[in-house]
């Protein structure tokens, strides 16, 4: 069907769909497209896009420089992704852990990593999420937390887990949440800010409610603006998340962008997150039902009218880079985005980064930038003298900051074994295994998971 890879690692190993036996597979180029095959004795050969567009993969491809992981806490037996804890082969460290705090959601959404709320499990008392905190404290110190679910505002103690949790020394807490309690209750709003969270993760997917019935079931984009608009008034940051759907909201890029840089007084950011087929959803979609990363920079590019460009998005220094694109933008006075990053300035020839470097710098800036903006930095005032138009690119940096960005999570279709490898969004399970976010919630054809609701497989 075409060609592999000329970069020297197009061969891998996957699951198979219908029976999670690991099978070899390889990245097969077609024109600018690349497709992974996998061949499984039982069930035959499968290929599942990966990759569709310019900029090429093999251009791309950002070389790390792989982290050994000084204290495992599982020993590497059946090999990847079976021996998650996680295990001596694993290639980078914890960048953003999250604790499933609760199996309850207020939505019965299309589309969800955990089909929540089906048959949820008794919540996990404080003492287990304590324990959690200290596993990874354990297991390479503290990293960023993001709170999820389930819908995680169904507990009426979540002021608790967050103080819990920077007592701990996490000093960056998120809550992923759906906004509909914090758009009506302020007061619960209020004493998360006191207990000391960081940013919200707001499910965001975009400005018309003909598309929230189609992905959540219901109209609901008066209470994400509500949420917005609180989350603004008790100074917590905003990050928007929308699932983008192919045929449901991939036309409504470019007017989420629009939304976020309107607003920016809260918003810190738009990170999109591609569907990806398991949980709810474990079927196989057809290739027209993939949106890939380029596919997705080229949108965003066509929907901005050029005000952001494909050539300002880099690739990841933290995981794999098949996995994430990232650019940051100041909004200016008259309207204009200028960018703070292009792919021009990354050199492929560059020495391979540490991936523990990239891991650092990626904690620090989602820490940074994630938040609510603040007043301290730069100003014309600081040295007394004056750069011109540099002055207002410096101050609105600090003000007027748009992070936008993309992760592509894999299914059990597309799963790529040396790519989970490198994952630096984990788990923590509930057995307290720290799993890579793609693992834990891979699915079968049947609906079966790999890791999630199991103590092990």
């Amino acid at each position: 069907m075409g060609r592999e890879l000329e970069s020297g690692d197009s061969n891998t190993q996957s699951l198979c769909p219908e029976c999670f036996c690991k099978i070899p597979a390889r990245r097969v180029m077609k024109g600018q497209d690349v497709y992974l095959v996998k061949s499984c004795p039982n069930h035959g050969e499968s290929s599942t896009l990966v990759w569709r567009g310019a900029p090429s993969l093999s251009e791309w491809f950002r070389p790390k420089i792989p982290y050994v992981n000084p204290i495992p806490n599982t020993g590497a037996q059946r090999g990847c992704p079976f021996d998650c804890g996680l295990c001596a082969g694993h290639r980078q460290q914890t960048c953003t852990a999250l604790l499933e705090i609760t199996g309850r959601c207020n939505l019965n959404c299309a589309y969800c990593f955990a089909d929540a709320s089906t048959k949820p499990s008794p919540d996990p008392v404080l003492s287990v999420i304590r324990d959690w905190y200290q596993t990874l404290l354990s297991s390479g110190g503290a990293c960023n937390i993001q709170l999820s679910g389930g819908e995680p505002t169904m507990r009426d103690d979540l002021p608790k887990i967050v103080a819990l949790g920077r007592s701990m020394g996490f000093k960056f807490i998120q809550l992923n949440t759906n906004g509909l309690r914090i758009a009506h209750d302020r007061s619960y709003l209020i004493a998360l800010k006191e207990a000391g969270l960081s940013s919200v993760f707001l499910q965001f997917d975009g400005v018309s409610d003909q598309i929230y019935m189609k992905l959540r079931g219901r109209e609901i984009l008066n209470a994400k603006l509500e949420a917005i608009e609180n989350c603004g008034e008790v100074g917590l940051g905003v990050v928007l998340v929308p699932t983008l759907v192919p045929g449901v909201n991939t036309g409504a890029i470019g007017a989420i962008i629009r939304f976020a840089a309107e607003n920016l007084n809260v918003v810190r950011g738009v990170h999109f997150q591609p569907v990806s087929y398991f949980g709810r959803y474990p079927s196989k979609p057809l290739d027209e039902q993939r949106l890939t990363l380029p596919e997705l920079m080229a949108m965003i590019e066509i929907q901005t009218s050029g005000a952001i460009r494909m050539e300002n998005f880099n690739p990841p220094g933290c995981e794999n880079s098949m996995c994430s694109f990232h650019g940051s933008f100041v909004l200016m006075p008259d309207g204009d985005l200028v960018p703070l990053t292009r792919r021009g300035s990354f050199k492929r020839s560059m020495a391979p980064e540490k991936a523990e470097d990239g891991a650092f710098k990626t904690r620090k800036f989602v820490a940074t930038n994630w938040s609510k903006s603040g007043s301290a930095g730069y100003t014309q005032g600081d040295a007394g003298i004056s750069f011109g138009p540099w002055d207002t690119l410096l101050e609105r940096s600090r003000t007027h900051m748009l992070c936008v960005s993309a992760m592509a999570f894999q299914d059990i279709w597309n799963l790529d074994v040396e790519r989970l490898k490198d994952c630096c969004i984990h788990v923590v399970g509930e057995s307290g295994r720290i799993v890579p976010f793609c693992a834990y919630n891979l699915t079968s054809s049947d609906g079966s998971f790999l890791y999630r609701g199991r103590h092990i497989r």
